[in-house]
C-alpha cells in the first residue's frame, strides 16, 4: 500500500487537481490520499479568525474563500454534480460561519476554535477530490488520529491512533482520501497538527498502515542542493538519509515538514518526494539506506529573519545550572531554540531565536539572571536582531577532516563574519551564524564550494568600454568555453558602466549586445556603480578597471574594503602619493583579496609578476633600466629624414598607440608613472617628485591649446628633433627614452644606445625591462615585446583576472 500526500499548491487550482487525479488513478490500489487545504486558504482561514478576535470585518476574507472553492468546483464538475459536492459542503461552511459570529461576538478565540477554523481547509479540499477521482472514499482524520495537549502544542497519542488504523485497514481497499493537518483529542474536540501538519499526517497514517512507501507530492521536483531561488544552480538531490532530510528541514527547506520523519523513520518506510507538476522527475527518495554518492556535503539550508542572543559574564564559569535556567525560563515561556553555541571557558552561551520572539527571550533571560546581572556577575543580554543561519548536512562530513576547514576559509576570504558555529558529535551538520544581509553571498559561496566545487564562478564589474574593455569583452567571449571546459572557470560580467550609464546582471551580462544595453542604462557615476556593487554583494567579485580616470581610481579603497578584488591597467593609483598605493596593497592582504595591475607598465608583458617573483624569492632589485613608453619607442624608430616627429606623432594618435591628446605621451609623465609603480614594486618607498625627469619635448610646447593646435605648433620642432636623431644614426647609435633606477634615484630621460646596447634593437612599440640583482646582476632579466595597444593590453589584464582564482 502506497500513501500519497498532495500539498496546498497541488490542491490550488482546478488544473493542479486534475494532476491529482491522473496521479492517483494511474496507481494500482490501494492507495491512501492526504490532501491539503487550496493553496493560501489556511492563512486565509486564520485571518479570518483573528479579524474576528478584533471584532473586526472578517467577511470579505469568508467570502472570497468560498468563492474560490465554487470556482473551483465549477471548474471540475458538470452542474449536477457540482450541486452534490456543494451541499456535502454545507456543514463545514455552517460551522465555520457560526463559529467566526461567535468569536466576533466575545472578541476571544481559544485555542479549539482556532483549530477547528484553521482546519477547515483540508475538510472542504478532501470532499472536491474523493468526488474527482474515481472510486474514492472519504474518511474523517478526526476519527483516527488522536493528540493529547503538552504545554501549549498537541501532541500525536500513538498508541490511541496506531490501533485506530490498524482497525480501519481492513476497509482501504481502493483509494481512500484522508483530510491532512487535523485530528482529535480524546473527548473529541478538533485539534492541529501545527502548520505543514498534512505532511505529518500522511507519515502517521503510513506507519500505522505498515506501507511500503510515503509519497509527498509538492511543486518541486524533490530536494534541492540549496534554495534555487536564491542559488540559480542549484540542483536536486536523489537520496538522503532520515538524518540528512531531518536537518535540512529543520533548517529552512520547505519541502517536507520536519515531524514527518519521525513516523517513517521508526518503521523504516521510505519517503518519496515528488512534483505533481512534473510527475516524470525522478525526485528524491529518502530512506535508511547509504548510497555511492562520494559527496560529503549533501545539502545546504538557511534560516533568516532570526535573532542571536547571548548572556556573557565571568561569573558563568564553573557554576552548574546556568544552561538548565535559560533553557527553562525561554520553555515556560514556549520560545523556541533554533541554535546553540557555548565558548568552551564557559564564559557565554548563544542561542538563535526567531526574530519574533527575540524581546521575549530578552526579557525572559533578563529576569531569570536579575540577581547576577545586579551583581556584575553577568553582564547582561545582547541582542543581535537581522541575523540568520546558514547549516551545511551530510553524513558524508563524519570522520571527514577538513569540512570545516573548506567552509570557513570560503565564507572568510569573501568578507562574511561568522559570529556564531554549532556542530555536534554525530559530525551531521555545522551550522553558523551571519548577518542576513550576507545571506546570498554566503549560499552562493557554500554551494559553489561543496556541490559545484568542479566549476569556480568569477563576478566581473567592468568599468570602461573603450578600445581596452571592448577588447577584453570579446577576449572573455572567445575563451569562455575554454575555460570552462579546461580550468573549470566560469567568467560572468555581472556589472559594465562608463562614465554616465550602468548596467547589472547577477546572472551574467550578454556580453554580444551589453556595450550597445550600455547606452540606455542606468545614470549614475562611478560612486553610485560602486555602491551597487557593494548592495550586491556577490561571491567572489572582481573590479576591472579599463579607465584612465582618477575617479575610478579614487574608489578602490573602498572596492578592496568589501572583499570585492580589484584588476585594473589604470595607473592613477599605483602611482599616487606613496601612502594611497600602500594602503590599496595592505587592504587588499588584510581581506584576503587581489589587487593586480599588471598592465600599468608594459601591457601584457610579465614585468611586475617576475619583479614580485623575484623580490618575494629573497632577491633585490639593485637596478632597473627600460624602454617603458611602447608610444615613445614607435615615434622614435619611425621618424628618419624623410617623416619628421609631427607627422609620426599623428600617425601614432591615428593608430591609437598614443592618447587622443598625445602630448599626455610626450610630456613624459606616463614613463615617470610606471617607472614609479616598478621602483616601489622594488620595495624602493619613492614619490613622483623623487623622479627626475625630462619631457620628450621641451616645456614651451606644453601650453594651453587645442590638439590641433599643437599639432600644427610641434612642426616647428621636427628640424631640433631630427638633428638629434641623426647625430645618434651617425654614430651608429639609436636614440631612446629610458626610465632608470639606480641606487634608489630614478630618472626618466633620454640614453643613446649603440650596437651593443640591448636597445639599439629594439623595433617598433616594443618595451624592454632590464633587471640587475643580487641573483641576476652580471646578466641582467631581460623582459621585452609589444608595450602598446589595446590588444596586449587587454590580453595583460584578462591574465590578471584569471590569476585571482589562482589557476
Amino acid at each position: 500500500m502506497k500513501v500519497l500526500k498532495f500539498g496546498g499548491t497541488s490542491m490550488g487550482s482546478s488544473m493542479a487537481m486534475l494532476n491529482v487525479k491522473r496521479i492517483v488513478e494511474s496507481l494500482s490500489k490501494p492507495v491512501v490520499v492526504v490532501v491539503s487545504a487550496v493553496s493560501g486558504v489556511t492563512d486565509s482561514l486564520i485571518s479570518a479568525a483573528n479579524l474576528a478576535a478584533s471584532q473586526k470585518n472578517y467577511t470579505e476574507v469568508l467570502t472570497s474563500i468560498k468563492a474560490n472553492h465554487k470556482t473551483i468546483i465549477d471548474e471540475l464538475f458538470a452542474a449536477d454534480s457540482s450541486i452534490n459536492v456543494e451541499k456535502d459542503l454545507e456543514p463545514v461552511w455552517f460551522e465555520l460561519d457560526n463559529i467566526l459570529k461567535g468569536i466576533s461576538l466575545t472578541g476571544e478565540l481559544s485555542l479549539r476554535s482556532y483549530d477547528t477554523i484553521s482546519g477547515c481547509g483540508e475538510r472542504l479540499s478532501s470532499v472536491i477530490i474523493t468526488y474527482l477521482i474515481d472510486g474514492a472514499k472519504l474518511f474523517d482524520s478526526r476519527q483516527y488520529i488522536s493528540t493529547s495537549l503538552v504545554g501549549k502544542t498537541h501532541q500525536v497519542d500513538y498508541t490511541v491512533t496506531n490501533k485506530a488504523i490498524q482497525a480501519l485497514k481492513p476497509e482501504l481497499t481502493q483509494v481512500s482520501v484522508f483530510p491532512g493537518y487535523i485530528a482529535a483529542n480524546a473527548e473529541g474536540e478538533n485539534t492541529t497538527l501545527g502548520r505543514g501538519g498534512s505532511d505529518y499526517s500522511a507519515a502517521i497514517l503510513a506507519a500505522g498502515l505498515d506501507a511500503e512507501i510515503l509519497e509527498i507530492w509538492t511543486d518541486v521536483d524533490g530536494f534541492m542542493s540549496a534554495d534555487p531561488r536564491v542559488i540559480s544552480r542549484a540542483y536536486c538531490l536523489d537520496h538522503l538519509s532520515y538524518a540528512e532530510a531531518m536537518e535540512l528541514s529543520h533548517f529552512g527547506a520547505k519541502v517536507i515538514y520536519p515531524p514527518t520523519i519521525i513516523p517513517a523513520l521508526q518503521k523504516q518506510i521510505p519517503i518519496k518526494i515528488k512534483n505533481t507538476f512534473n510527475p516524470q522527475a525522478p525526485g528524491t527518495l529518502i530512506d535508511g539506506k547509504k548510497n555511492g554518492d562520494s559527496k560529503k556535503i549533501k545539502g545546504l539550508s538557511s534560516i533568516r529573519d532570526v535573532a542571536l542572543i547571548t548572556v556573557q559574564g565571568m561569573g558563568m564559569i564553573g557554576i552548574s545550572g546556568i544552561s538548565m535556567r535559560l533553557f527553562s525560563a525561554l520553555a515556560i515561556n514556549n520560545i523556541n531554540i533554533i541554535l546553540i553555541s557555548q565558548a568552551s571557558s564557559e564564559n557565554s552561551i548563544s542561542i538563535v531565536v526567531s526574530a519574533a520572539d527575540a524581546q521575549n527571550a530578552r526579557t525572559a533571560l533578563l529576569l531569570e539572571f536579575d540577581k547576577e546581572i545586579e551583581r556584575k556577575q553577568i553582564n547582561g543580554v545582547a541582542v543581535e536582531n537581522k541575523m540568520a543561519v546558514v547549516a551545511i548536512v551530510g553524513e558524508g562530513m563524519k570522520h571527514t577532516a577538513g569540512v570545516s576547514g573548506q567552509l570557513f576559509q570560503n565564507v572568510g576570504k569573501n568578507g562574511i563574519n561568522v559570529y556564531a558555529i554549532a556542530q555536534g558529535a554525530s559530525e551531521l551538520n555545522i551550522s553558523f551564524v551571519i548577518e542576513e544581509k550576507d545571506l546570498k553571498k554566503t549560499l552562493n559561496v557554500v554551494h559553489e564550494a561543496f556541490f559545484l566545487s568542479q566549476y569556480q564562478v568569477l563576478n566581473l564589474y567592468l568599468a570602461g568600454v573603450g578600445t581596452v574593455g571592448k577588447n577584453l569583452l570579446e577576449k572573455i567571449e572567445r575563451q569562455k568555453e575554454h575555460l570552462l571546459k579546461n580550468k573549470r572557470l566560469l567568467i560572468r560580467v555581472a556589472g559594465m558602466a562608463n562614465s554616465r550609464q550602468m548596467i547589472f546582471n547577477e546572472r551574467g551580462l550578454d556580453i554580444s549586445t551589453a556595450v550597445e544595453l550600455l547606452k540606455d542604462g542606468e545614470t549614475g557615476g562611478v560612486d553610485v556603480y560602486v555602491q551597487k556593487i557593494v548592495e550586491f554583494n556577490l561571491a567572489n567579485s572582481v573590479f576591472v578597471d579599463c579607465t584612465a580616470s582618477d575617479k575610478v581610481a579614487n574608489e578602490y579603497l573602498k572596492i578592496l574594503k568589501n572583499n570585492v578584488s580589484v584588476v585594473t591597467a589604470n595607473k592613477i593609483a599605483g602611482s599616487s602619493e606613496y601612502a594611497t598605493y600602500a594602503s590599496l596593497k595592505n587592504m587588499a592582504r588584510e581581506k584576503g583579496v587581489k589587487y593586480l595591475f599588471e598592465t600599468n607598465v608594459g601591457a601584457g608583458l610579465p614585468i611586475i609578476n617576475t619583479i614580485n617573483s623575484m623580490v618575494n624569492s629573497g632577491d633585490r632589485i639593485l637596478e632597473l633600466e627600460g624602454v617603458l613608453s611602447g608610444t615613445l619607442n614607435y615615434i622614435v624608430n619611425t621618424v628618419s629624414e624623410t617623416k619628421p616627429l609631427s607627422e609620426v606623432v599623428l600617425e601614432a594618435k591615428q593608430k591609437g598607440f598614443s592618447e587622443p591628446d598625445p602630448r599626455i605621451d610626450l610630456r613624459g609623465t606616463d614613463v615617470l608613472r610606471k617607472l614609479l609603480i616598478l621602483a616601489r614594486e622594488s620595495n624602493y618607498p619613492l614619490e613622483q617628485q623623487d623622479i627626475e625627469i625630462t619631457p620628450f619635448i621641451p616645456e614651451e610646447y606644453f601650453v594651453e591649446e587645442s590638439v590641433e593646435d599643437f599639432m600644427k605648433r610641434i612642426k616647428t620642432y621636427d628640424a631640433e628633433f631630427e638633428a638629434k636623431r641623426k647625430a645618434a644614426a651617425d654614430n651608429n647609435s639609436m636614440i631612446r627614452y629610458t626610465a632608470s633606477l639606480k641606487d634608489g634615484k630614478a630618472k626618466v630621460d633620454f640614453s643613446i644606445a649603440d650596437e651593443t646596447h640591448p636597445f639599439y634593437r629594439l623595433e617598433g612599440s616594443n618595451n624592454k625591462v632590464m633587471l640587475r640583482s643580487d641573483y641576476y646582476f652580471d646578466h641582467p632579466m631581460e623582459i621585452k615585446g609589444y608595450g602598446a595597444g589595446a590588444d596586449v593590453t587587454a590580453a595583460g589584464v584578462f591574465a590578471d583576472i584569471i590569476k585571482v582564482v589562482n589557476l
